[in-house]
């Protein structure tokens, strides 16, 4: 049986998707900057524990941004329209904060540092909801799984280069040239956003501060079906991120593999399998839609938490570890693509900021709360239960997908789930 191939080929030679691959960097670049890499450069420069420890208050404005985002769902730049204006924006404050980062220094003004490195923070949060906002708007419903996959692409990428990248740099040229150069690459974000689209589909903003706190609520939950879709999203991937809570300390103690091991393999193998596992799964979902990627995409991932099951009865195995390492970052990959194409398909465009903020907010809820009680559930039933357990956590989520099954297919044709 021949396969056409070129409605595949065709969604990547999407102008818009190169946009959102080069955004996802952007996106992602800056992350690093105010926790492990500044982590890295104050524990170098010898401030104490107590300070570095302070400095993790930094990751706030990343798990608040849902309070300022109705400020870019109301208010419109006077150039390169309501998203892309915001974004150039956000990244012209990033510029600035990195740069006046790399001309302080974590001694003897540890919280001047900490005040621009909070700035910084602030900036790329707020840069995360328009550039999110922005791709749900312009992505068309069959790019959206490819998308949502360049965007992790990039975004993964860009946390290498800040990241890893950044603390080899920081031998060889110091930290004040290495936090230059990633001011520097932040100009990737602004070009991408001067070459984008607009949206087809012109949108009004709301009218005012107060319509665009209350009208994303209001608007939600007028459809039909709205609490168990909040629901869903909780507990679609929530086996997965159970399973995830201890895999390197299972890894390490459980199995007996070296941190070398773990570094090379759990994450190097790791991160290349989610990339090609995202663009994979993003890829099929041109032809599976919406509903069919979730329920295939999530049954994967549900599975390869019994890999981790195996390699717990099996023992210390490298071919069994290989095998576990990338094919539960391939399903993972797999099921992010879905997931953010679901989240995106939930928004209203006039209030895409603030609703997709919410939405993936009350994502990470479920990964919060259950988290910290994988390692009382190892002490009690052993490494391979537990992973057996989170397996079946897993299936709610995909009990309550097919339940919803006629809701999310309304949402396949552009539809808001109402009756």
């Amino acid at each position: 049986m021949k396969i056409d191939i070129a409605p595949y080929i065709q969604v990547f030679r999407s102008r818009n998707i190169a946009v959102i691959t080069f955004l996802g960097f952007s996106s992602g670049l800056p992350l690093a900057l105010t926790s492990g890499t500044l982590q890295a450069w104050m524990t170098v420069a010898g401030v104490d524990l107590r300070t570095i420890g302070i400095f993790s208050l930094l990751g706030l404005p990343y798990t608040l941004k849902f309070l300022w985002s109705p400020v870019m769902d109301r208010f419109v730049p006077p150039w390169l329209g309501r998203r892309r204006g915001w974004i150039i924006i956000t990244q012209i404050c990033l510029i600035v904060g990195i740069t006046a980062m790399a001309f302080s220094s974590p001694q003897p003004t540890p919280f001047l540092l900490a005040a621009l490195a909070l700035m910084v923070a602030f900036s790329s949060s707020s840069q995360d909801i328009v550039i999110d906002a922005y791709r749900t708007d312009v992505l068309h419903e069959k790019e959206r799984g490819v998308g949502a996959a360049v965007f992790v692409t990039g975004y993964r990428i860009a946390l290498l280069v800040s990241g890893a990248m950044a603390l080899i740099l920081s031998e060889q040229i110091g930290w004040r040239q290495t936090y230059l150069l990633m001011a520097g690459l932040i100009g990737v974000g602004i070009i991408s956003a001067l070459l984008g689209t607009e949206p087809d589909e012109r949108v009004v903003p709301p009218r005012s501060l107060q319509e665009a706190v209350f009208g994303p609520l209001r608007e939600y939950f007028s459809r039909n079906s709205a609490i168990l879709m909040l629901l869903l999203i909780v507990l679609y991937k929530l086996g997965d991120a159970y399973a995830g809570a201890l895999t390197t300390a299972f890894l390490i103690r459980g199995v007996g593999f070296s941190v070398v091991d773990v570094g090379t393999i759990n994450k190097g193998l790791g991160f290349a399998s989610l990339i090609i596992g995202a663009i994979f799964g993003g890829t099929l979902m041109v032809r599976l839609k919406l509903f069919r990627s979730l329920l295939f995409f999530g049954i994967l991932q549900a599975v390869s938490n019994l890999s981790f099951m195996a390699l717990a009865l099996t023992g210390k195995s490298y071919p069994m570890l290989i095998f576990t390492v990338a094919f539960e970052n391939f399903t993972g990959g797999m099921g992010t693509s879905a997931f953010v194409s679901l989240l995106m398909a939930m928004c209203n465009q006039r209030y895409s900021a603030t609703q997709y903020a919410l939405l993936s907010s009350l994502a990470a809820l479920g990964r919060i709360f259950i988290s910290p009680t994988s390692g009382y559930l190892v002490e009690s039933i052993g490494w391979a239960n537990f992973f057996f357990i989170t397996f079946l956590v897993a299936f709610p989520g995909l009990w309550l997908l097919w339940r919803l099954r006629e809701t999310i297919l309304k949402l396949e044709s552009g539809g808001k789930f109402r009756s």
